[in-house]
């Protein structure tokens, strides 16, 4: 697309919308709005606005479609694939003050937010009510609506699902500024095509999500943690399909080693309780009993130590051990960017029955491309994220080995049945992969929904497809 360059009518305009306090120009734009977590995609925008009601965001679309000017929606820029940097410059359209809490809806179970609420906040907000909404994706200063473009996931989706299973209503603007309503308050809906679905994880190429109804559960009012380890990865990974079908649905089921541990504590300074072994799975419970959650741990100990072959099962049960340990989890991937000079990342789903093969496969890229490649993941979901560490390389280097590595994982994972992204997206930097893995067919079908939404193609171009 020929987009238009913005000009001083243009800023005149933006600036009678959202105030010339809620603007900046190229030259006042910091550099971390021109890329997001990882740093892997670099560009500035042209015009970087703070938008505080959906009325602004109507207009800023009507006038960037009238005038193909492009815009990219951004939240807190904890993203890791690019989805929310301005590549073709136009407008940074940020949402971090809409920020406010609508509504909670007791009745029927359901919170009402703005998307630039941090998931954090939503927490602590209904966790006070004795509610819980379940999603539980790593980087808690993200925006919800930043989960809901990518479909975030993390460590509860084996009990719980990701994003868009809490999801019941959106209100979304178009790219030409109309406003429309795809669900609600409403438990059920077979009411036609599911727009709200196709919204959610489409990473801002369909739509700007102005307003989100969630779903709410009672909070659980016990939970408990088990830090298990293992000889070797193999017996850990090899142990989760039979934690899986025992006894009950764990809350979350992670892979952890030695190293990604050995980070963790060098980056948060403090030294994590029984991390002297080489494997681990870290197995959570919830639920409303102790005589439940004790049930859960009795089993699960049982299990372990007597069929699966654990060393031992630590129970990680004071608050003083859950931070310990969970802050450790938690920390994993700033630990890993603050041992290398850059890294980046391979976010594959495989089925759980091919983990410990496609670690193995990965420790034998690691030696075959003489590079670091450190690893963790939701092995209770299959969810693994690696990371190749650029360390002492030559930018040549890093990106010749980058090239290699990163087409042997993927076409690794494919051969499994194993897809590009569990949850942290497509958007820049993942594009040809998605292409290679799901073929032309199926691209043309994305392209197609993406031009019925966006026919001039202003909203987050150059993503996902």
């Amino acid at each position: 697309m020929a987009y238009k360059k913005i000009d001083q009518e243009d800023i005149k305009f933006l600036e009678k919308v959202v105030g010339s306090e809620n603007l900046k120009t190229r030259d006042q734009i910091e550099e971390d709005f021109a890329h997001d977590e990882l740093k892997a995609v670099f560009s500035y925008p042209e015009i970087h606005i703070f938008v505080t009601d959906k009325f602004q965001i109507i207009q800023i679309m009507k006038y960037a479609n009238d005038n193909l000017i492009p815009v990219t929606v951004r939240g807190s820029g904890t993203g890791l694939v690019g989805a929310c940097v301005a590549i073709y410059g136009g407008i940074l359209l940020d949402t971090t003050k809409m920020n406010k809490i609508i509504e909670l809806d007791k009745t029927n179970m359901t919170l009402r937010v703005e998307p630039g609420v941090l998931l954090m906040e939503i927490f602590e907000y209904v966790e006070e009510e004795n509610l819980f909404y379940a999603p539980d994706p790593g980087e808690k200063s993200a925006t919800i609506g930043g989960n809901i473009a990518t479909n975030a996931g993390g460590m509860r989706a084996v009990k719980y699902g990701v994003t868009r299973d809490w999801v019941r209503g959106l209100e979304i603007v178009t790219p030409d500024g109309q406003l429309i309503v795809a669900g609600g308050k409403v438990v059920k809906n077979c009411s036609g095509y599911s727009i709200k679905d196709l919204i959610i994880g489409s990473e801002g190429t369909l739509g700007i999500v102005v307003e989100a109804t969630l779903k709410l559960i009672p909070l659980p009012k016990k939970t408990v943690s088990l830090l298990i380890p293992f000889e070797n990865k193999e017996a850990a990974i090899s142990a989760v399909p039979k934690v899986m079908m025992d006894h009950s649905i764990p809350t979350a089921v992670e892979f952890l080693d030695k190293q990604a541990l050995r980070f963790s504590e060098e980056f948060l300074g403090k030294k994590i309780p029984n991390a002297d072994y080489d494997s681990y799975l870290l197995v959570s419970y919830d639920g409303n009993s102790d005589n439940q959650i004790n049930d859960d741990v009795e089993a699960l100990s049982d299990l372990c130590v007597n069929e699966l072959g654990a060393i031992d099962v630590y129970l990680v049960d004071t608050d003083e051990r859950k931070d310990s340990v969970w802050s450790a989890r938690g920390a994993f991937l700033e630990a890993i960017k603050a041992s290398t000079t850059e890294i980046d990342e391979c976010d594959v789903v495989l089925p759980r029955s091919h983990i410990t093969e496609y670690l193995q496969f990965t420790q034998k890229v690691s030696e075959e491309l003489n590079i670091r490649i450190p690893y963790f993941g939701h092995a209770g979901d299959g969810n693994l994220h690696i990371y190749f560490c650029k360390d002492d390389l030559t930018d040549e280097q890093w990106k010749n080995k980058i090239e290699i590595g990163f087409k042997k994982m993927y076409d690794k994972a494919f051969s499994f049945g194993g897809l590009v992204s569990g949850e942290h997206g497509i958007g820049y930097a993942k594009k040809a992969y998605l292409k290679q893995q799901v073929g032309n067919k199926q691209m043309n079908l994305m392209i197609g929904i993406k031009q019925v939404f966006d026919p001039n193609n202003i909203l987050n171009p150059g993503k996902v497809v």
